[in-house]
């Protein structure tokens, strides 16, 4: 009985911590990837107001 409540509180445990690794992983990229646009679509505005 303590055995299986040990092994099943560790798994629960592992996949806590795999879950926190990969949206860390997930958030970083999508952070990245919103600057990109965000930083692309300004740039975009400025060529085209005032390059034009």
């Amino acid at each position: 009985m303590f055995l299986e409540n040990l092994v099943y509180y560790l798994m629960c445990l592992a996949a806590i911590v795999v879950g926190i690794y990969l949206l860390k992983k997930f958030v970083g990229c999508l952070i990245r990837t919103v600057i990109t646009v965000v930083l692309v679509a300004f740039l975009a505005y400025v060529y085209f107001n005032y390059f034009q």
